[in-house]
């Protein structure tokens, strides 16, 4: 027994010392799986999903590293750390609810034991052939599922610049952003049913329409198909009812990021959203990507908060940054095109409220939220043309064509256009990213 103790002992202080580290700190820098430079999936990375491959359909945990995935539910009893020894089993569920549920604590120790696993220095992973062979599988054989049951979904509009942009079209510059903008995050509760894994398609959305505000309004396949670039977090474990998150603790409960684009349907929204806002123009369809990258790995990227002018109440008051520098891109290709074409090059950075800021907004007034809960920004826009992230600012309302290139334009998506967002932050000599949000768009169905 006192042997026992002495080596439970001795590993707890060797998973103090990874704990106590920084990540880009940490003596496991290296990995003998070889990652191209531009990979998404670098060893500084190492993000979650949820895959199956065709000779195994259960869906199943993974790590993404360079082309492969790590199977946790081969090695899950290598987690011997005091957070999750006990825990092993949440490794074989087939989604991240239960991991995203043990807290920030676990999640840290866990990405610990997987830059162990995956250095080049550790040989318990590298030197048994047998538990390789089983444990890892090519990404190009693995067909990816939503990382998580998604409870509650809720789309926040926290770009300043996409939020003028739209004010100015609509309500002129005077009046461009609402009174209420600049003191809280402002949000409404989207459609968890009809979120959706990257790559699969969308088809084009009905409802009523007002086109000419003179007549009566008009049904049919919506005209005005929109993309709205976003990224997404999913909340940890969540907050008992009544009880709200405090915002210097809110990023103990935020687990990782995605990238989103929810869809848009400018024309049945513009007719229905008042008096309640977005509802039938919005819950057809939001697509993400499979791979949650978790925040420690986008720590290195942190920068300094925009300046929040006038200062919000103190509810949402937060000194330590928790703005990221992540690149971002969206592209399009039309049926017939032989390329995509790059319509949008934008950044994380430009938002104006934290996720910490909206974690905390939720639930002040003691919104309770759980596992797999996914919290989206809205859509990103910068300050320049290039950097809007939707069709509607790029194309102003319609008002100018978007050159595809090849004599081919859009204001709007035409069925067929196959939209690709990308993200991710450079580091030196490797990259921290997300892999593809892509989505095609199928014609209306037939009344």
């Amino acid at each position: 027994m006192a042997a026992e103790n002495f080596w439970k002992g001795l590993l707890a202080l060797v998973l103090l010392t990874f704990n106590s580290s920084p990540e880009f700190n940490c003596n496991f820098n290296m990995s003998y799986i070889k990652v191209d430079a531009n990979s998404d999936f670098s060893y500084h990375n190492l993000p979650y999903g949820v895959f199956s491959t065709p000779d195994n359909s259960r869906h199943r945990i993974g790590v993404a590293i360079g082309d492969h995935i790590l199977d946790l539910s081969v090695v899950k009893h290598l987690f011997n750390g005091p957070e999750l020894a006990a825990r092993q089993d949440v490794f074989d569920q087939p989604t991240l609810n239960d991991f995203m549920g043990l807290g920030y604590d676990a999640w840290r120790e866990a990405r610990r034991y997987l830059q162990m696993f995956l250095s080049a220095n550790e040989s318990t992973l590298r030197d048994d052939v047998q538990l390789r062979s089983r444990a890892f599988v090519d990404q190009s054989f693995a067909v990816m599922h939503l990382p998580a049951e998604i409870g509650d979904y809720t789309d926040f509009y926290s770009s300043r610049d996409h939020a003028t942009n739209v004010g100015i079209m609509f309500r002129g510059k005077e009046n461009a952003l609402m009174p209420n903008w600049l003191r809280l995050p402002v949000g409404y509760h989207g459609r968890a049913s009809s979120l959706v894994v990257s790559g699969t398609p969308i088809r084009r959305p009905r409802g009523q329409m007002r086109p000419d505000p003179a007549r009566a309004p008009v049904f049919g396949p919506s005209k005005q198909l929109d993309i709205e670039l976003e990224m997404a977090f999913f909340v940890g474990p969540g907050n008992r009812l009544g009880e709200p998150i405090p915002v210097e603790r809110a990023h103990e409960y935020i687990f990782g990021m995605v990238l989103m684009n929810d869809w848009s349907a400018r024309d049945i929204q513009a007719w229905e959203y008042v008096p309640l806002g977005p509802f039938l123009g919005k819950n057809f369809g939001t697509t993400i990507s499979p791979w949650v990258v978790p925040m420690e790995a986008l720590m290195p990227f942190v920068e300094a908060n925009p300046v929040q002018d006038p200062e919000p109440l103190p509810y949402l008051l937060h000194s330590d940054p928790y703005t990221f520098n992540i690149n971002l891109f969206v592209s399009i290709k039309g049926v017939g095109m032989t390329k995509a074409a790059s319509i949008c090059e934008s950044n994380f950075k430009y938002m104006y409220w934290t996720m910490k800021q909206q974690l905390a907004h939720h639930t002040v007034n003691g919104c309770n939220v759980r596992p797999g809960d996914l919290l989206a920004s809205g859509t990103i826009s910068g300050p320049e043309p290039k950097s809007f992230g939707s069709l509607l600012e790029l194309s102003w309302r319609g008002s100018k064509m978007i050159d595809l290139g090849g004599g081919e334009t859009r204001t709007f998506l035409k069925d067929g256009d196959e939209v690709t967002i990308t993200g991710f932050c450079e580091g030196l000599g490797y990259r921290v990213g997300f892999g593809p949000c892509m989505g095609k768009i199928l014609p209306a169905l037939q009344q």
